[in-house]
């Protein structure tokens, strides 16, 4: 009930005047406060001279976001201009043979960046698999994939593994796990699809082209090799009316975001100031509660703009790639929240929903969900805070089917009955925002500190209890009342368009 149901505009709009009010004081408070300790002696690491013809300093906390647009800025626009200019070259000349084109581009960029034994390193993993894709047996290819992967995150392998990397550079260790963990994941991915389809006689060359190309090889997003492979199998790929605006829109974007990160971080030092709790500490309620959200929109733009550079690339070459992260800020259920489309549609594919099946029983769910964050937990690698980061999304993830279950028993249906459709959509709000600060804190653990953590939990719920914690609820709730709003607007739009479609 109360999804499709639409609510008086004079609400919707108390809804923004007092979400835009809310947002605009805390960012006030923590612009203030960014100012106050520019100059404080814990900041001096990562709070660096930025404007300085207005005075202004930078957060540089973020060191592989420093790097990517400072000094290998240039290498990765020579890399990815390359890529674009050679495809090009290759649909004109011999179209049929791009897709090799891409795979030696991409094997020398990993062998000019990296070194030979890196690359001789991975073509053994990609045999390895290859091998094993040729049994047949799907628990077998799932099981090495998951033991290569291991080896890339566990020592005393890692340790040995790493030493085939060729030369030392800032983003050695980066690139060294970007592209070790995509590889072993583009691996499992294409065993598993052999196995599932043992007539289509996929091959060595088939793993090779897959996994070696480049705007995808370091950093993702991940393809499952199926979608991948019948994408690039098109002789003579043709763009969709308009497509060719949509990247430009895309490409710009992408650069509009750097800018505006840039320029916040001039203002805002949302990332440095987690890391001094005595100052944090000092700040008001709301502007806490503000640094908190910043932090996951900021890794949230973060991934957005890695994820846009590169899938505007793909798209260039005639490929449909996951699409960015779902904003953080529209997040509201634990079932929808990842930072990594590609990833998570892979784990969907080959683990979640191999298990859990339609996700609507207690037991498979359980089982679904532990073993896709014990997956999650290796790509991760395994220490202490992912241990916690992974049993609270996974708490998070089966306590909301089993309040589904709740929900459903006779009582409790009963009185949600007896409620009009936009009541039991507000009563549905108030619950998607007190889940909206779970997602928030439960990934607020990885994404900055425990402490930190700890902190916002303690100054929002005990300290802060009842006024801030009840104003912050309040502010939540109207954030996702608007996002419902929108939801409802986009489905119905979505009605429409496939009522028109239907033939007469």
């Amino acid at each position: 009930m109360g999804i499709k149901t639409a609510l008086p505009a004079a609400e919707l709009g108390l809804y923004s005047l007092v979400l835009s009010g809310a947002l605009a004081y805390a960012g006030r408070g923590l612009l203030e406060a960014s100012q106050d300790g520019a100059h404080r002696k814990a900041f001096r690491e990562s709070v660096r001279p930025g404007w300085e013809y207005i005075g202004r300093k930078m957060d540089v906390a973020d060191f592989e976001w420093v790097m990517w647009f400072t000094s290998f800025r240039n290498v990765i626009i020579f890399a990815l201009s390359g890529h674009v200019l050679f495809a090009k070259l290759c649909t004109m000349v011999a179209p049929q043979l791009r897709s090799w084109m891409y795979a030696v581009y991409g094997a020398l960029a990993v062998l000019g960046t990296m070194g030979p034994w890196y690359l001789l390193l991975l073509l053994g993993h990609c045999v390895s698999l290859y091998v094993a894709s040729l049994l047949g047996q799907p628990w077998l290819c799932l099981g090495l994939g998951l033991a290569s992967l291991a080896s890339f995150k566990l020592d005393p392998l890692i340790s040995w593994q790493s030493g085939f990397v060729t030369g030392t550079f800032d983003l050695q260790e980066v690139l060294f796990h970007g592209g070790s963990g995509f590889t072993v994941l583009r691996c499992t991915s294409f065993a598993l699809e052999s196995c599932a389809h043992p007539d289509r006689r996929y091959s060595l060359a088939d793993l090779l082209k897959y996994n070696f190309y480049l705007p995808f090889f370091f950093f993702g997003p991940i393809m499952t090799f199926d979608r991948f492979h019948t994408q690039m199998s098109q002789v003579e790929p043709v763009r969709r009316e308009g497509e060719l605006w949509r990247i430009r829109a895309q490409a710009g974007l992408s650069v509009v975001a750097v800018m505006a990160v840039d320029i916040f971080f001039h203002f805002f030092y949302i990332l440095t100031i987690p890391s001094d709790l005595k100052f944090a500490n000092r700040l008001p309620d709301s502007a806490l509660a503000g640094l908190a959200y910043s932090n996951l929109v900021y890794d949230w733009v973060k991934a957005a703009v890695l994820f846009g550079v590169v899938n505007t690339v793909a798209r260039l070459d005639h490929l449909d790639p996951p699409q960015p992260p779902k904003c953080i800020t529209a997040l509201y259920v634990f079932a929808e929240t990842h930072f990594d489309r590609g990833i998570n549609d892979w784990l969907c594919k080959y683990v979640y929903d191999h298990i859990g099946g339609e996700h609507s029983e207690v037991i498979p769910e359980l089982g679904a969900t532990v073993a896709t964050f014990a997956i999650t937990t290796l790509w991760l690698g395994p220490c202490d805070i992912v241990y916690l980061w992974s049993f609270l999304n996974c708490f998070g993830l089966n306590f909301e089917l089993w309040v589904q279950k709740l929900a459903e028993l006779g009582p409790l249906a009963q009185i949600e009955a007896s409620l009009s459709e936009q009541m039991s959509r507000r009563v549905r709000a108030l619950f998607g925002a007190m889940n909206f600060w779970a997602i928030i804190m439960y990934n607020l653990v990885s994404l900055n500190s425990l402490e930190f953590t700890e902190l916002v939990a303690r100054r929002l719920l005990l300290t802060g209890f009842p006024q801030t914690t009840l104003a912050i609820l309040f502010v939540t709730y109207c954030g996702v009342q608007l996002v419902k709003e929108r939801e409802r607007t986009l489905a119905l739009e979505e009605e429409q368009k496939h009522d028109k479609e239907k033939p007469e």
